[in-house]
C-alpha cells in the first residue's frame, strides 16, 4: 500500500534495472510505464498524468538533467528523482537547484527508492506542508560549527580542505560531519544536499 497518489515513469537505459524498478513499484499499487531513454519519454511526456518521473543520469543520447531541463521548460510538473551511479554533492545541488526532488546513488534498496519516490509524489501536493520549514527545522538542530562544516560540504569540498580552512583536524571535520547528518536525518550525501537547500542552507562561496 502507499499513502500519496501518482502514476511513475521509469526511464533507464539498462533493461535489467529498468524492470526491476517498475516491478517494485508496481507491487506497492502504483501504475508505472517504463521508457528506455530520454527521447522516448519527451514524446509521451506532455500527455501522461502527473506522476514521479525516475531519470537515469546517463544514457545514450541523452541527459537526465537534460531531459529534467526540458520538461520545467514545456511547464509539465511531474516530480523528479535523479538515479545515478555516480553521485557527487556537485551532481547534487546542481539536480536540485534545477528542481529535482531528490538523487539516489546506484545500487539503492527498495527501501530507498520507495521513500524517494513517496516524498516526489507528495512534493506540491499537500497546501499545508512544508518541506522548507520542515528542512529548517532539522536545521536548527545543528550547532554554529556542525553548520558551518555542512556548508562546506555541501559545497563539495573534502574533509582536508575544510580541516585547513577551519584550523581543525580531519578527525574532528569528520566527526562534525557525521554528527550534522546524523541530527538532520540524512544517510547520504545528496539527501544532505536536499535538506540543506531546501532549509536555505546554501553553500559557501569558493575560497
Amino acid at each position: 500500500m502507499t499513502g500519496t497518489s501518482g502514476a511513475c515513469y521509469v526511464v533507464d537505459d539498462d533493461p535489467t534495472l529498468r524492470d526491476a524498478v517498475a516491478l517494485l513499484l508496481e507491487e506497492t499499487g502504483r501504475h508505472v510505464r517504463t521508457f528506455p531513454n530520454g527521447a522516448a519519454f519527451l514524446r509521451l511526456a506532455g500527455a501522461l498524468p502527473r506522476g514521479c518521473v525516475l531519470l537515469d543520469i546517463r544514457m545514450p543520447g541523452s541527459c537526465g538533467l537534460g531531459i529534467q531541463r526540458e520538461l520545467a521548460q514545456r511547464g509539465l510538473p511531474h516530480p523528479v528523482v535523479i538515479m545515478t551511479a555516480h553521485a557527487s554533492v556537485a551532481l547534487a545541488v546542481q539536480a536540485m537547484k534545477e528542481g529535482a526532488c531528490d538523487v539516489i546513488e546506484k545500487p539503492f534498496s527498495a527501501e530507498a527508492l520507495l521513500r524517494c519516490v513517496e516524498a516526489a509524489l507528495a512534493h506540491g501536493q499537500a497546501p499545508t506542508s512544508s518541506p522548507g520549514a520542515e528542512a529548517a527545522s532539522r536545521l536548527g538542530r545543528l550547532s554554529a560549527r556542525e553548520t558551518e562544516v555542512l556548508r562546506h560540504v555541501v559545497a563539495g569540498r573534502q574533509n582536508k580542505e575544510i580541516a585547513r580552512d577551519l584550523g581543525l583536524s580531519p578527525r574532528t571535520v569528520e566527526s562534525y560531519r557525521c554528527n550534522a547528518m546524523g541530527k538532520i536525518g540524512a544517510t547520504s550525501l545528496p539527501e544532505a544536499v536536499r535538506i540543506a537547500l531546501e532549509g536555505g542552507l546554501h553553500p559557501l562561496e569558493a575560497p
